[in-house]
């Protein structure tokens, strides 16, 4: 009876020390699956880190969470090129330099390889993918529809994504933000800049349905002006030359919206249009600074920014892309081109801000 009862006790404290073992590796366990499950916060002996996302209202990052970014740009130029500045920019404040790892590809103004760039992603199986520019975002949404995808510098997601009832979110895995300036506002900086106008040549590249929606909207305010007009396309970079002669030879006064294509070639249009004489209205900034006179242009710095701030909200809050509005620039200044105005003699009101010369 001893011997039976020693080996019971024996047994018994055997199996306690078992559980205790257990117990403290399942402890230890737990932050490990909150990090491989992408938890946003990480545990600590008080709680304290949860009651501070709590507190905010928001989640914070792993510290071991690494996001994988894909970011597929059109093309280089200055203003692709500042939204995806902003977009960088918004992850490593908001993520940190070491949570994130971004893989950018620029497609040379392709769209064939804005299809592979954006295939490859999902074959890494990247957590977002930017889509800098529509040919980018045509891409990624024909390439997934799980991974969520921000654009930016789109200048009209349903046109982009070919959706008849806009609602202001797509109602898939699609968001981002918008270039879309005011375009009614840039055909009075027009008429205001041009009083005598008498024929505006409307320039932009047949391939980019962005550029076709701004011109059909521009098309009808100068209408409603009773101002002739006269659409000018270029299949591709190779006819912006001869289509811009075109243009001079009958128009007084050119308008080139965001179109990616002729801001790629500036430099182009410019040899053209200055000796010739005739101003041009940018839709942006960039295109302004190559070849312009003067533009109403948003900040593509704060586009970007703002898709970053998606990003993050998407990745690390959860939330759901899918019901996410299409955000816009909050604010649009005048800007001139200076060294163009003094070569035209063109005296631009003092509201206008020069483009800084880079």
């Amino acid at each position: 009876m001893k011997k039976k009862a020693l080996a019971l006790l024996m047994v018994t404290a055997m199996s306690a020390t078992m559980l205790a073992g257990c117990g403290s590796d399942g402890d230890n366990a737990a932050p490990d699956n909150a990090a491989s499950t992408g938890d946003s916060t990480t545990a600590t002996d008080d709680g304290a880190a949860e009651d501070t996302a709590a507190d905010d209202g928001a989640e914070a990052p792993a510290a071991d969470k690494v996001y994988n970014i894909g970011i597929c740009q059109l093309l280089e130029h200055p203003a692709l090129d500042e939204a995806t500045r902003g977009f960088e920019q918004a992850l490593t404040d908001l993520l940190g330099e070491g949570n994130v790892n971004i893989s950018f590809q620029n497609a040379q103004g392709e769209q064939t390889n804005c299809a592979t760039i954006c295939t490859q992603f999902v074959t890494d199986d990247v957590d977002l993918i930017l889509a800098n520019a529509t040919s980018p975002l045509q891409a990624a949404a024909a390439a997934t529809n799980t991974i969520p995808i921000l654009g930016t510098s789109i200048t009209d997601y349903a046109t982009a994504l070919d959706i008849s009832d806009w609602s202001g979110a797509t109602g898939t895995n699609v968001s981002g933000t918008s270039d879309l300036a005011p375009l009614e506002e840039q055909e009075k900086m027009l008429v205001e800049l041009f009083p005598d106008v008498q024929k505006v040549g409307i320039l932009y590249c047949s391939a980019e349905a962005n550029s076709k929606y701004q011109a059909d909207v521009v098309k009808g305010c100068l209408e409603a002006d009773g101002i002739a007009y006269e659409e000018y396309t270029a299949a591709d970079s190779n006819e912006i030359q001869s289509v811009v002669t075109s243009a001079c030879e009958s128009c007084d006064v050119l308008y080139i919206p965001t179109d990616n294509t002729l801001a790629a070639a500036t430099e182009v249009v410019s040899n053209v249009a200055l000796p010739a004489g005739v101003p041009i209205i940018a839709g942006e900034e960039g295109i302004c600074s190559g070849c312009g006179v003067a533009t109403l242009s948003i900040s593509y710095y704060d586009i970007g920014y703002t898709a970053g701030e998606m990003a993050y909200d998407i990745l690390v809050n959860g939330a759901d892309i899918t019901t996410m509005d299409v955000k816009y620039a909050p604010q649009v200044t005048k800007k001139y081109n200076a060294s163009i105005c003094e070569q035209l003699g063109i005296t631009i009101p003092d509201d206008y801000e020069a483009i800084s010369a880079e």
